[in-house]
């Protein structure tokens, strides 16, 4: 079946469809389906990057949620968003203070309407000053083992400071220096304390921790909760700290930027974080980010059973790359709808 609502649809294969007059009082009655068997349309609009709509709207979860009875429709950013619709869900990830008031000013207008996610909460992990305050405030710790945060420090100024900031906070190396503003995944590795002074502030430095050269991505969508295992930096040994001296540059701390599900890991480096801990954590980010999708990066310590550090904190995620993701982002929709 076509359904369009004078926006763009998102159909099966991606393309925009067109679709009779019958079909559009349909779409008008927000149904779906033959007399017999009709659903409520859940209309989801949509702004994202072109990158972003391409990576997450595949044509399986497109087909899957119009078998559901979710239908994504593109929001067009020339026209006024109350102009549109109407829709039950916005789910956007754009940038920008001129996109966070148009969104701000809709979340007022239209209490109805569930927002994906609200726009102060995002900024918060778009800052790493901030971004991992709410997961050391936590001091997770139980049975299952402990979550903290690597040590870190903020350099918002002036490269020629830089060693002093990092001898006065008693930090060690090698230090990992990310960009403050957390929209660039790019990263370095500084081995040396005169080479600090070649990073470009603002930004953050935090202890690199040594971690069997794997990372644990885990997606939160709503209460779901999916963990991939993911290579990441290999681990600096005391010997090599010793020999070695500059700057490293890395695209992103899952440098290799390839699954290690099928990987022949040692057990103590490829064992997943257990699930209890993933799923405790997960639901206290929630509750004091406010956000319902987003992804961690968590490393486990070498030489630790039970020892786990949060990294970074990513909001909606490249979940094109989680398994499932299909089902389990459909689920997330139709239940938002019910809690509706």
């Amino acid at each position: 079946m076509k359904m369009v609502r004078g926006e763009n649809v998102v159909g099966y294969e991606g393309e925009v469809e067109v679709e009779e007059e019958e079909e559009e009082k349909e779409m008008e009655m927000g149904m779906v389906g033959s007399p017999q068997q009709q659903m409520k349309l859940v209309v989801v609009g949509y702004a994202l990057t072109s990158k972003k709509t391409k990576s997450f709207l595949q044509p399986k979860l497109v087909g899957l949620a119009r078998n559901k009875g979710i239908l994504f429709v593109a929001i067009d950013q020339s026209r006024p968003l109350s102009d549109q619709g109407p829709f039950d869900i916005v789910l956007h990830k754009l940038s920008g203070s001129k996109w966070s008031r148009i969104l701000e000013d809709y979340r007022q207008t239209h209490p109805h309407v569930a927002v994906l996610d609200p726009p102060d909460a995002i900024e918060q992990v778009y800052n790493r000053q901030y971004m991992l305050e709410d997961v050391a405030d936590l001091n997770l710790s139980d049975s299952y083992g402990t979550v903290g945060v690597p040590r870190q420090l903020v350099i918002e100024t002036d490269p020629s400071s830089i060693s002093d900031a990092v001898n006065k906070a008693g930090l060690a190396l090698p230090l990992v220096a990310k960009p403050l503003v957390a929209k660039s995944h790019e990263l370095s590795l500084a081995y040396d304390t005169l080479s600090l002074q070649k990073l470009e502030p603002p930004l953050v430095l935090q202890e690199f921790i040594n971690h069997g050269g794997v990372l644990f991505k885990v997606f939160i969508v709503g209460e779901a909760v999916k963990v991939v295992r993911r290579f990441s930096l290999p681990d600096v040994s005391k010997r090599e700290l010793s020999k070695s001296a500059g700057v490293f540059h890395f695209p992103r701390v899952s440098c290799v930027a390839a699954s290690a599900e099928e990987a022949d890991l040692d057990p103590c480096v490829g064992e997943l974080p257990p699930r209890p801990l993933l799923e405790r954590l997960a639901r206290e980010l929630r509750r004091r980010l406010g956000l319902r999708l987003f992804n961690l990066d968590i490393i486990r310590e070498h030489g630790t059973k039970d020892r786990y550090y949060v990294i970074d904190i990513n909001y909606f995620p490249g979940y094109g790359k989680m398994p499932e993701y299909e089902h389990i982002f459909t689920d997330f929709l139709l239940n938002l709808m019910k809690q509706k």
